[in-house]
């Protein structure tokens, strides 16, 4: 592929062509749908250049370029015929998400509690991806209502779980405790023996 045109105002109007030609509205549910995965795919790259630990840096390439396919995968619907191979997501995909997951659960604690997002820099890009992973598999539910979207919905499904596993090794890797959720301590602010005012002029 060579990409020599970077704009080409075709888009000014509000909507875009599909891989097989199909012109639609930017706010279709096709196109938020592989929009959000994107996004996702730019989250992970936030997370790569974080250093995280050498097994998940290498996951999260393989991931990325997963999701390029997926991407193409959603673009084109499954129905039409176009002139070249579409990369499409199968249960294998699904598959070797599990095994992803099963492998690096095997080294972490058992949870005993909710965990929050954050930890590490990394842990916390990672825990980012999860939750825009989790909104994709949303806009992909919506698509699904009206097409054929194949394994992509479990890939989806399973790669959230996927990002939260590897954001707690990433912790796990980087010696960061993990922070557990307190329930209740919504209305703790911590020491409050110098007074929120004190010396910043509010009093």
């Amino acid at each position: 592929m060579r990409l020599t045109r970077i704009y080409t105002r075709t888009g000014d109007d509000g909507t875009t062509r599909l891989a097989h030609g199909e012109q639609v509205a930017k706010n279709c549910s096709r196109v938020a749908a592989y929009g959000t995965v994107d996004e996702l795919n730019a989250q992970l790259g936030v997370a790569a250049t974080i250093e995280l630990c050498p097994v998940l840096q290498r996951a999260v390439l393989h991931l990325q370029n997963q999701l390029f396919d997926l991407g193409a995968d959603v673009a084109t619907p499954r129905e039409v015929s176009v002139e070249f191979e579409v990369p499409r997501i199968e249960n294998t995909h699904v598959a070797e998400l599990e095994r992803l997951i099963d492998r690096l659960n095997a080294e972490l604690q058992p949870l005993e509690n909710f965990v929050l997002p954050g930890g590490s820099a990394g842990a916390a890009a990672l825990h980012v991806a999860r939750t825009v992973c989790r909104r994709a598999e949303r806009d992909l539910v919506l698509l699904a209502a009206e097409a054929d979207v194949g394994a992509a919905l479990a890939y989806l499904n399973r790669l959230s779980d996927a990002l939260f596993v590897m954001a707690r090794f990433e912790n796990q890797a980087s010696s960061t405790p993990e922070p557990l959720w307190q329930p209740g301590d919504g209305c703790g602010w911590g020491d409050d023996s110098g007074g929120a005012g004190e010396g910043s002029g509010t009093n």
